[in-house]
């Protein structure tokens, strides 16, 4: 797929390791995909959350870190970002508009706050988000659980209105013709 990078956002090592729904499964399909836009000549950048002072994503301590099983490589860009959208004062869509970025592969945590946002903004600024199944997680809350959040987003509110939800599979088989 020409014109498309895989966006990596909040995958950090404090939130995977809070125990999000199908963090297993997640982090494996996120680590599948990574290996598969890398041999397919798509770009990898990762978005990374910088939270306030003593908190479990404070810049620097180990849980702001990007989760060790889906680090990125050493010529891949990080995005730093201290809101919900990972474009907001980050740089990011100057540097995606450089590469004439048309498509985003959306992947990460968490669904309900900086995927969505990200997603919706994505979609605002012109890009077409594609978010594979089962690579976005989240946790239970107060009202429902992590199950319920990531199928209501992923196919009641992105899918056919903001993003394509699709499987990995289908997505592979774009990617490498």
């Amino acid at each position: 797929m020409k014109n498309t990078v895989l966006l990596v956002v909040d995958v950090q090592t404090a939130l995977v390791e809070a125990g999000p729904y199908n963090k297993e499964r997640v982090i494996g399909n996120i680590a599948y995909l990574l290996q598969l836009c890398r041999a397919n000549g798509v770009e990898v950048v990762y978005v990374r959350h910088d939270d306030r002072e003593g908190s479990n994503l404070e810049q620097g301590t180990p849980g702001w870190q990007i989760y060790n099983e889906i680090k990125p490589m050493k010529e891949e860009r990080i995005f730093e970002k201290q809101y919900n959208s990972a474009f907001l004062h980050t740089g990011l869509k100057a540097y995606l508009d450089s590469k004439q970025v048309k498509n985003i592969i959306l992947v990460g945590m968490q669904t309900e706050y900086c995927i969505d946002t990200t997603c919706k903004v994505a979609f605002e600024h012109g890009y077409q988000p594609i978010i594979p199944e089962e690579t976005n997680m989240t946790f239970d809350n107060e009202y429902l659980t992590g199950k319920q959040l990531y199928e209501f987003y992923n196919y009641k509110v992105w899918n056919k209105r903001f993003a394509t939800v699709q499987s990995i599979e289908e997505l592979e088989e774009e990617l490498k013709k």
